[in-house]
């Protein structure tokens, strides 16, 4: 059933991408336009992007940057389909899409750390993935990272989905939680754990990367682009690893040369936000940024295989690449 639903996700946007253009040039043919999928909305976790363009790092490598937030838009089979050369994309969905044929590459890390962290009320007592045992839990759907983050910690407790009681209760983890109609509930540690102390919920957090290494979030390429033109890759990856140290080194600018790329930025709740980036901080930190580490790709493999949402082992030589970091 889950692999059915990836496979129509991923149809819907190759018939979308017929509408889509990856880029343009300006009459002297200096300026390279890239619209780059992003999967969420306009969020101050793409500091990284918001300070290399606000600083004019893609601008000094020939690139003009168009960020797009739409749901609608599949970012992995657009790239594969050759409609658009980048997208930022989970370490899963990677494999998946090779799973199906799609000639993707991921070209560099953004994350080091899984963000996906298992969030409960502290009366839950739940402290280590054992304690999940037996528990309802509720999650967005069986899809997607906070999934894949659930069964990895299943896992490494030598634990399965027969364990627990799984809940899909859409995009509202932290509502529900409120509501006290969740107790446990699956989310971003960089997300639900910080709204739901700021409104005085004390909560216990599990945190996938304190216990399994997995490919995350970074950024993905066609091969086509990979092919035809790596010094697009190579100055696009730059550029954006500029911008990821400079928020790693001084969050307190990233945080203001954010504000104009994020809708009502001055309405939000300013210690949250700063939470939220800093918590997002300590999983990009690295000696060697942009880097993937290969044991991390084949505990993804490993999980997807358990899932039965891959079949069989690939070539991850194929799936990653470190090739164009500096």
């Amino acid at each position: 059933m889950v692999r059915k639903i990836v496979l129509i996700m991923l149809g819907v946007a190759l018939v979308l991408s017929g509408c889509a253009s990856s880029q343009s040039t300006n009459e002297t043919g200096e300026v390279t336009h890239i619209r780059l999928p992003m999967g969420f909305i306009p969020n101050i976790q793409y500091a990284p992007f918001y300070v290399a363009v606000e600083k004019g790092y893609f601008r000094d490598a020939g690139i003009e940057i168009e960020f797009d937030y739409k749901f609608e838009t599949d970012g992995v089979a657009l790239v594969g389909a050759g409609e658009l050369p980048f997208a930022v994309v989970s370490g899963e969905q990677v494999l998946l899409a090779r799973a199906q044929g799609l000639p993707v590459t991921y070209v560099a890390a953004w994350y080091q750390e899984y963000p996906v962290s298992v969030v409960a009320k502290s009366e839950a007592d739940v402290i280590i993935p054992q304690d999940l045992a037996g528990k309802k839990i509720g999650l967005p759907g069986l899809f997607g990272a906070n999934y894949v983050g659930l069964r990895a910690l299943l896992f490494e407790a030598k634990m399965s989905e027969d364990d627990v009681t799984l809940d899909a209760i859409g995009f509202n983890q932290v509502e529900l939680v409120a509501a006290e109609q969740q107790d446990i509930i699956v989310g971003y540690a960089a997300n639900e754990p910080i709204q739901l102390r700021a409104q005085g919920i004390a909560v216990t957090e599990i945190r996938v990367a304190d216990y399994v290494q997995l490919a995350s979030n970074g950024l993905l390429a066609s091969e086509k682009v990979i092919a035809e033109n790596p010094e697009l890759v190579r100055a696009f990856i730059a550029a954006f690893i500029k911008g990821l140290k400079d928020t790693i080194d001084n969050p307190d600018e990233a945080f203001l040369l954010s504000e104009s790329h994020i809708p009502n930025f001055a309405d939000l709740d300013t210690a949250v936000q700063k939470q939220v980036l800093d918590i997002s901080v300590e999983q990009w930190k690295t000696d060697r940024l942009g880097y993937s580490e290969p044991q991390a790709w084949e505990n993804m493999q490993n999980i997807l295989l358990d899932m039965g949402l891959i079949s069989e082992k690939m070539d991850l030589n194929k799936a990653f690449t470190n090739q164009f970091i500096p």
